[in-house]
């Protein structure tokens, strides 16, 4: 699910990019209207132009969504001026997402041996989770659009 590689089928529909960006990495997940995941990846912040770049190439992304802390406003502004064709950005509230985000990789990726005996507020997730919060930042904004 991780790698351009490994993609099973482009989807027909537009589907949404989320984008957790960061000052070292940065969190890339691609999901359909459906809540469908097509693609999640944590990439060095040095390439997420071009992924998202080469993503578009792939995928008939039709919005970006980004969490509206941290680095927001200078990461909209190097998306509006660098990408070859401007994508409509939507933020959305990303407080607690990191939280969140290590719930959800325990629920994607259960643990296995020893690690499961322990209790989930004390499990470390075993790599960064930053594609993760891109997922639950896509999901907050399909959230807001259907109540």
């Amino acid at each position: 699910m991780s790698s351009l590689n490994s993609l099973s089928n482009s989807p027909d529909q537009p589907v949404i990019l989320g984008f957790d960006p960061g000052r070292q990495k940065c969190g890339l997940a691609i999901m359909g209207l459906d809540r469908g995941l097509y693609y999640h990846q944590v990439i060095p912040a040095q390439d997420a132009i071009a992924t998202i770049q080469t993503l578009r190439q792939t995928f008939p992304i039709s919005l970006l969504v980004m969490g509206n802390q941290t680095s927001a406003k200078e990461w909209k502004q190097k998306l509006d001026t660098e990408l070859s064709d401007p994508l409509r950005i939507i933020l959305v509230d990303e407080r607690y997402s990191s939280l969140e985000a290590r719930d959800r990789y325990w629920q994607m990726f259960p643990p296995r041996g020893l690690v499961r005996l322990l209790p989930q507020g004390i499990r470390t997730p075993p790599r960064p989770i930053d594609d993760i919060v891109a997922i639950l930042l896509i999901e907050r904004y399909l959230e807001r659009l259907t109540n």
